[in-house]
C-alpha cells in the first residue's frame, strides 16, 4: 500500500537543526485537559514521520507547514498561563512529532523549568538519539503512543515498524522515566483480542508506566484529509463498539492498576 503522503527524510533532519531559537509549530491550545495533567498550554509542531491510516491532524504532517515561533515567546506565553495551572498543570508538546525538534525541545523545557513549569511529551516514539534521551530528562511526563505489538500490523496501520517505538519504551523503563501508555483503538486494526493481550503483557511489568489511556477510534479529522484531496482509506470504519471498549478496558485491567476509557 502506498504512502498517502511522502515521507520526507532529508527535510526532517533539517527540522531539528535550522532555526534553533524557533519552533516550527501547526497550533496553540490553551486550557487543554486532554493531554496530560491538570490543566495545560498544548502546543502541536509541526512535521510527522508517522503515516496512520486514523491521523486526525493530517495537516500537521508536512515539516515544512505551520509557523515558526520563537521559544522564548512561547516561555512568556507559559509563564502568563501559569496562575492557571496549579499544582498538576503545565505545557505539553504533541503534534504531529515533538521528537523531530528535539534539540529545540531541550532548550525549550529548560527554560520551563527554570520557571518551575511542568512539562509533557506526546509523542508515537519514533526516534531514540542522544537528544531525545536529554530531553527526556527534562520531561516530566511522556505520553508515548503504541499503536500496536504486532510490527506487521503496525505497518499497515501507520506505515512504519513500531520497533523504534518499543526501544523508546524500554529506554525510559530503563531510567524510570514517567510514562502514561496509549492506546488509539480501531476496530478491525488493533483490537484483535491476541494482540491486545501481547500489547498488556509486553507493559505490565514496567515500573515507569503510570497509567494507560484508551482512545476510540473517531472519523472527526476525516473532513482535514478532503480538504487535502487526501483518499481517506478508514471511511468504512466506525467507532468501537461498547462491547469492543469493555473487552479491551478489561483486558488491560489485568496488567495495570490505572486504565482509563476516554
Amino acid at each position: 500500500m502506498a504512502l498517502y503522503f511522502p515521507l520526507q527524510d532529508t527535510e526532517q533532519d533539517t527540522l531539528n537543526t535550522l532555526h534553533p531559537n524557533d519552533l516550527r509549530i501547526h497550533s496553540l491550545e490553551t486550557f487543554g485537559t486532554h493531554d496530560g495533567p491538570g490543566v495545560r498550554m498544548v502546543i502541536f509542531v509541526q512535521g510527522c514521520q508517522f503515516r496512520c491510516l486514523y491521523c486526525q491532524n493530517v495537516d500537521t504532517l508536512d515539516v515544512n507547514g505551520g509557523t515558526m515561533v520563537s521559544i522564548d515567546e512561547l516561555v512568556t506565553r507559559a509563564i502568563n498561563q501559569k496562575d492557571y495551572f496549579g499544582h498538576k498543570g503545565g505545557v505539553t508538546v504533541s503534534g504531529g512529532e515533538p521528537l523531530l525538534q528535539r534539540s529545540k525541545l531541550i532548550t525549550f523545557f529548560k527554560k520551563l523549568h527554570d520557571n518551575g513549569i511542568n512539562t509533557c511529551l506526546d509523542s508515537n516514539g519514533r526516534l531514540l538519539d542522544n537528544d531525545v534521551k536529554e530531553l527526556l530528562h527534562h520531561t516530566d511526563l511522556i505520553l508515548l503512543d503504541v499503536k500496536h505489538i504486532d510490527d506487521d500490523w503496525h505497518h499497515k496501520l501507520c506505515g512504519v515498524s513500531n520497533k523504534p517505538t518499543l526501544k523508546v519504551a524500554e529506554y525510559c523503563e530503563s531510567v524510570q522515566q514517567k510514562m502514561w501508555l496509549r492506546y488509539v483503538l480501531v476496530p478491525g486494526w488493533n483490537d484483535q483480542p491476541e494482540f491486545v493481550e501481547k500489547w498488556a503483557r509486553q507493559f505490565t511489568g514496567y515500573k515507569s508506566v503510570d497509567r494507560v489511556e484508551i482512545l476510540p477510534y473517531h472519523q472527526l479529522g476525516m473532513h482535514k484529509w478532503r480538504m487535502m484531496g487526501l483518499p481517506y482509506q478508514l471511511t468504512d470504519v466506525t467507532t468501537p463498539s461498547t462491547e469492543i471498549k469493555e473487552r479491551v478496558l478489561h483486558t488491560f485491567q489485568k496488567y495495570f492498576a490505572d486504565v482509563r476509557l476516554k
